[in-house]
């Protein structure tokens, strides 16, 4: 029988077993075990004898079987196997605990080398389920042993029901039958990288003779998947253009809207404009990811594109996340296309929370084709809503949605054109893994008139009077005659806002109760400090129709201080705002800190943001705060984030597919590899978009992406 990576894991090593793979793993094929990579590599120790031996240290014994027995567990069923091993200058039990089948190799007078950690028990210094290799036939010499006790042990990423020995044991049944045919990996590729081949890696990174053998496997192996992932990106990016799509080319309305602007689009919002207007004319469907600080001007670019779809009669199909946003949205694109152009696009919203008459109204708008721009929350994925004719689909904040929401919407139009906004900057390399298929555009550079923005790290922990400072700061610009954010990670105390953030690094950070909604409000309205201000809450467990009466009465200057959790973080746009507080700032990512900051200093005054913080000094949640009232720069912030943050915060827990797949690659570290392999892709795709000359690879892809990472890939 030939043994490849598709083979299933049954045939191998039995049923039995291979159901507690997939059990504990969802293992079913030979490829899936043997992409279990150990987490790291331990050394047995040196060579020594037990009388030598401190309680605590990892040893490595050269000894004879003395006794064998076995007895049941008290507390539990089971039993414990008990060998009793020496080496002349004493005695040492090795305790196996349900491996009774042990007992036939481990018989009186065998000879071999254990190695393991010692400890007591009972007073007796004993080995747990101990590392050993058994003399055969003739005992080793002193150079044998040694090299044994310096060969790394795998240790694999186990379970309650799989240990890392019985994951070993496994992998070593499949890795002594397995056949490889095609590589993964071109020759000329592999050869120009110095990589090993596909089956020489496994064999190192699961069966490592010295730390150089396991490295040069991980190297190779992780190239090998980065190259797997951008072929695969890169493929669907070209079958993408293959399909026909509506051509929409900007006209005199496009003109006119442009001349109407009351301000100048800055360099790169032209050219970004430009870019979108060159997808949109071509004969198949954009996908295009616009990316720009907090206050660049995505509104406009996108805008400019609904009104280029509605000279030709297309309709634009505006997604946001919540309800709130989607209203800020409607009321900043009727304010951005200016009276003529909201004439002719007839702007409507869909939301849930919609009286049943005004849904039925903006239904019909939409079906009809009486509107060419309807804004919406989730209702827009509702079967209800159709479209005369979809030709552009705007996602906003994209990393808030599924993939298969987005889908939902795009399958509502004849391949429509995908524009997807985030104000989030994505470092290059993300953007290339998780956004591979997708065109990249950014607004780096601000419209003029900007204020600046001042960030302060109030660090409580060193300075515990600073706190009644942070409201005399906020009483200072309400009786100035200008407006107040304060953000809270929580709700109540029970409840923690969905979009929020967290991040317990620290058994302080986690005990210490959070700053809620709830605690906040009742607090700041009985400070002197803020007597007679009118301060409200906003957050989203409140009715819809109630979120958006505080949001309009703050815009309208009706309210002074509002106290709110991350559901201001993006869209709001109240340019009397001039100062934001943020309540345990060390519990939010660097990416949500500089998003929230951006809601203050969008008008004539400037900007102050303090960062209200109880972590210490030298922990990484103070670092994160200090990162941010280092720089406004928010691209430079994604960089730091990626030192910071771990591979799944910054590929986003929404995503799937793609970061679930990731093994050894991470885009936090491996830039020049992922750099590389995009290179690599783009030539072998170009000259081969079928991969018909390079099975290995195509296998590979097949295997690495299952059917919801293609799904994913399909629908991005």
């Amino acid at each position: 029988m030939s043994v490849t990576l598709d083979t299933p894991l049954a045939k191998i090593i039995g049923d039995r077993s291979q159901k507690a793979f997939h059990k504990a793993f969802g293992y079913e094929s030979v490829g899936d075990l043997l992409g279990h990579y150990p987490r790291r590599y331990a050394t047995r120790g040196e060579l020594t004898s037990i009388a030598e031996i401190p309680i605590g240290e990892q040893a490595t014994l050269v000894a004879e079987v003395v006794s064998v027995s076995t007895r049941p567990m008290r507390q539990k069923r089971g039993s414990v196997l008990e060998v009793v091993i020496t080496d002349g200058t004493g005695g040492v039990t090795l305790t196996f605990f349900n491996q009774a089948w042990r007992q036939k190799d481990l018989s009186p007078g065998v000879r071999g080398i254990f190695a393991g950690k010692i400890g007591l028990y009972r007073n007796s210094r004993q080995l747990a389920h101990p590392d050993y290799e058994l003399f055969v036939d003739v005992e080793p010499s002193e150079e044998a042993r040694e090299d044994w006790a310096k060969k790394p042990i795998p240790l694999y990423p186990a379970t309650s029901t799989l240990a890392s020995w019985q994951i070993a044991k496994a992998i070593g049944v499949v890795l002594d039958v397995l056949e490889l045919k095609d590589e993964p990996v071109p020759d000329t590729i592999r050869e120009a990288e110095g990589i090993l081949g596909h089956y020489e890696s496994l064999v190192h990174i699961h069966r490592p003779v010295e730390a150089a053998g396991w490295a040069s496997a991980q190297k190779s192996l992780r190239f090998q998947e980065a190259l797997t992932l951008q072929c695969a990106l890169v493929a669907r990016r070209q079958r993408q253009r293959q399909v026909a799509g509506v051509t929409r080319k900007p006209g005199e309305d496009t003109n006119a809207f442009l001349a109407s602007l009351p301000f100048e689009l800055t360099e790169d919002q032209v050219t970004v404009v430009n870019q979108i207007h060159e997808d949109m004319a071509a004969p198949h469907p954009m996908t295009r990811l616009v990316q720009g600080e907090v206050g660049s001007g995505k509104t406009v670019v996108a805008a400019c594109a609904m009104v280029t779809v509605s000279q030709s009669g297309g309709q634009t199909a505006l997604l946001a996340p919540t309800e709130v946003l989607a209203n800020q949205h409607f009321r900043s694109l009727m304010r951005t296309l200016g009276p003529d152009a909201s004439a002719r696009l007839n702007p409507v919203l869909l939301t849930g929370s919609l009286p049943a008459a005004a849904k039925k109204k903006a239904l019909l708008a939409a079906a009809s084709g009486a509107s060419h721009l309807i804004v919406g929350t989730h209702a827009l994925l509702g079967d209800a809503v159709q479209f005369a004719d979809l030709g552009l689909v705007v996602i906003d904040e994209q990393h808030r949605f599924g993939v298969d929401q987005r889908e939902v919407l795009r399958q509502k139009g004849e391949h429509p054109h995908l524009l997807v906004l985030t104000a989030t900057p994505i470092p290059r390399t993300v953007a290339m893994t998780v956004f591979g298929d997708l065109d990249v555009s950014t607004i780096a550079t601000m419209p003029q008139g900007r204020s600046p923005i001042s960030s302060h790290v109030v660090a409580l922990a060193d300075h515990p009077g600073w706190y009644s400072r942070v409201w005399q700061r906020v009483a200072e610009e309400v009786r100035a005659g200008r407006q107040a954010f304060v953000v809270a990670p929580a709700i109540t105390a029970a409840v923690v806002e969905e979009d929020t953030d967290i991040e317990d690094e620290s058994e302080e950070l986690a005990k210490k109760p959070l700053s809620t909604v709830e605690e906040t409000l009742p607090l700041l309205r009985g400070l002197s400090e803020l007597s007679g201000m009118r301060i409200e809450a906003l957050h989203g467990r409140m009715p819809s129709a109630e979120k958006d009466d505080v949001m309009s009465a703050f815009a309208a200057g009706d309210i002074d201080v509002l106290i709110a959790t991350t559901v201001i973080e993006v869209g709001i746009d109240v340019p009397n705002a001039s100062v934001m507080v943020i309540l345990d700032a060390d519990r939010f990512g660097v990416s949500q800190l500089h998003q929230l900051r951006g809601r203050v200093g969008r008008g004539e005054y400037g900007g102050t943001c303090l960062l209200v913080s109880y972590a210490e000094t030298g922990t990484n949640a103070r670092e994160r705060v200090e990162v941010v009232a280092s720089t406004l720069d928010g691209f430079e912030l994604a960089a730091k984030d990626l030192e910071l943050r771990s591979e799944g915060d910054v590929l986003g827990v929404r995503q799937s597919g793609v970061r679930s797949r990731l093994k050894l690659l991470r885009v936090t570290r491996d830039g020049d590899v992922i750099d590389a392999a995009r290179t690599y892709a783009e030539a072998l795709v170009e000259k081969d978009p079928g991969l018909v000359d390079y099975p290995g690879l195509r296998a590979e892809i097949g295997r690495r992406l299952d059917d919801g990472s293609e799904e994913y890939l399909e629908k991005t």
